[in-house]
């Protein structure tokens, strides 16, 4: 239950406290008071949207701070906030950018907030009223009305997970028409490069002989140059040589000290011999068929052709075969997989229409029993001869939410048949149609039974949920609020005298305007000053008719 509010520099607020009690409190004051905006920070101070305007004109930062009477909450045992006393709330929006939030003065994050403001309080506006006109908003009750929202939920999820298979069944659809072109594609290349017969350091090897026969003349000569000289000629090296260790052996018959000398000649007799013999061979090697060059030229231009396609080296091209023969393989393999996510879809398929039967069965029967409870609230609420139906039709496709089209109907008067909410009811009609709505709402979700102690009294706020509305019709709602604030704490923005009346707690809103500007007060009005504030509510002015009027109201 809210105990407190405390708002500094808000909007056109400069400092003001609220004390809320149990039961129905009401605010009230002249249009433009500040009464919204009272509901305004409390939206802001349990995670709604801030804004820089937000803060008062001047000010460097607003305070928003509130007190509840609540210890038991999941989302502060999670985050071991103590909360035996109580739980005080407090959000500060800087003019300097970003704001703080706190639990208890711990600080914690927006979702926090939000997801503990949930817990404590709702907030039910002219918006809400706006909201009963499209359809969407219908099916949401009503499945909140039913208790199967976490149903919906598995329903949703299992719909997104049919989605995903079903959109994968379409890219291997679309696979398959592309396919004929691919697999020819993929063999085309598996061909080419198989046809090459690729060998390891081939293209080195080929670009090293191309070298030696772009220069073959060259080399020709020079080997024959170096042949003749070595062994071919009449004063060649070979016959140098033997002449020399001729000398060499006479000398070391004489001297020993030639010995060594005429070793190392004899020594160089057979490497002579040798190395002729070499050069003899490659001078011959050079005898080249002229078409070699052309085959060489032709096998280097393929080679390039492969590197420019499939990659720079040998490695490269063969790893792009194995990558291509992998996909054909795959591509060959597509029917396969296109016949298994088909079995999976047909199995989701069957899953999701059982799920969409039992959410609507469940539906239709909470359909009864809210169109009931509707017009049971209606009457109430000043439409003795209302009709409320919930009309129910199905879809040609199961979708995220299930296979039914929910859309409430209406009719205010005998004998017109209850037609789309949209097309005939009025800004007043809808206010009591979504007052009739959260009551019926509210008692299925507190089983008709009252909390027990203020500490987990959850708080509701209504926000001139009366628009539109006035007399006996008035009187009709103020009722139905009392009533709920038998279970709950109930916070209401009125203009009505007859809603304000009926309240436990009456607050004034008033805004004067001085010398330092705009200044906002509440005040918690007495017996006697609740007489004089619904007098003025009555008539504009503060007369005796209206104060007697205004008494009679007090005690009805």
């Amino acid at each position: 239950m809210l105990r407190e509010l405390y708002i500094k520099n808000f909007t056109i607020i400069d400092d003001i406290s609220l004390r809320f009690e149990e039961g129905f409190n009401v605010l009230t004051g002249e249009t433009g008071a500040g009464k919204s905006i009272v509901v305004d920070a409390i939206g802001l101070l349990l995670g709604g949207k801030a804004s820089q305007d937000m803060i008062k004109s001047g000010a460097k930062e607003a305070v928003i701070e509130a007190s509840f009477d609540e210890s038991e909450l999941p989302e502060l045992l999670e985050l071991s906030i103590e909360s035996e006393a109580g739980l005080a709330l407090r959000r500060n929006l800087s003019s300097q950018g970003k704001g703080k939030s706190y639990a208890n003065d711990l600080s914690v994050s927006i979702q926090t907030l939000l997801n503990i403001g949930r817990k404590l309080v709702d907030i039910h506006g002219q918006h809400d009223q706006q909201g009963l006109l499209k359809k969407e908003t219908h099916l949401q009750f009503l499945d909140s009305f039913a208790g199967i929202l976490g149903e919906v939920e598995k329903h949703r999820l299992l719909y997104a997970e049919a989605t995903e298979i079903r959109n994968e069944l379409q890219i291997l659809k679309t696979k398959i028409q592309e396919r004929s072109q691919r697999i020819e594609f993929l063999n085309f290349q598996i061909n080419e490069i198989d046809a090459a017969g690729l060998k390891d350091g081939e293209k080195e090897s080929i670009e090293e002989e191309r070298r030696i026969l772009l220069n073959a003349g060259k080399l020709k000569e020079l080997s024959e140059n170096a042949y003749v000289m070595l062994y071919g000629g009449d004063n060649d090296c070979s016959s140098q040589l033997a002449a020399a260790l001729s000398c060499a052996k006479d000398i070391s018959q004489i001297d020993s000290d030639a010995a060594e000398f005429r070793q190392l000649l004899e020594a160089a007799a057979p490497l002579i011999k040798d190395a002729s013999s070499l050069i003899r061979d490659i001078k011959d090697k050079y005898d080249i068929d002229p078409k070699k060059l052309d085959i060489l030229e032709e096998r280097l231009d393929l080679l390039k052709k492969l590197a420019k396609k499939y990659g720079p080296g040998t490695d490269e091209i063969l790893a792009f075969r194995e990558k291509a023969a992998a996909e054909l393989e795959g591509l060959t393999q597509i029917e396969d997989r296109l016949e298994s996510l088909a079995e999976r879809l047909a199995a989701y398929e069957e899953r999701l229409n059982a799920s969409a039967r039992k959410l609507s069965g469940k539906r239709r029967d909470a359909a009864k029993k809210v169109e009931t409870a509707t017009v049971e609230e209606l009457h109430q609420l000043g439409f003795p001869k209302a009709e409320f139906g919930v009309d129910i039709s199905e879809k040609t496709e199961v979708s995220d939410t299930g296979q039914d089209d929910v859309e409430f109907l209406f009719s205010a008067n005998p004998g017109e048949p209850a037609r789309p909410l949209y097309k005939v009811a009025s800004g007043g009609e809808l206010s009591r149609i979504m007052l009739a709505l959260k009551c019926i709402e509210i008692q299925r979700m507190s089983g008709k039974k009252k909390n027990k102690g203020s500490a987990g009294l959850k708080t509701l706020i209504f926000d001139e949920v009366d628009s539109g509305i006035g007399g006996v019709t008035a009187q009709h709602v103020g009722r139905r609020l009392r009533a709920i604030a038998e279970a709950y704490q109930v916070l209401c923005i009125t203009h009505l005298p007859q809603i304000a009346a009926m309240a436990s707690t009456h607050l004034r809103v008033e805004k004067s305007t001085g010398k330092d500007g705009v200044k906002v007060s509440v005040k918690k009005l007495s017996k006697d000053e609740r007489k004089t504030e619904i007098a003025r509510m009555l008539s504009g002015n503060i007369t005796d008719n209206s104060l007697k009027h205004a008494a009679e109201l007090l005690e009805s």
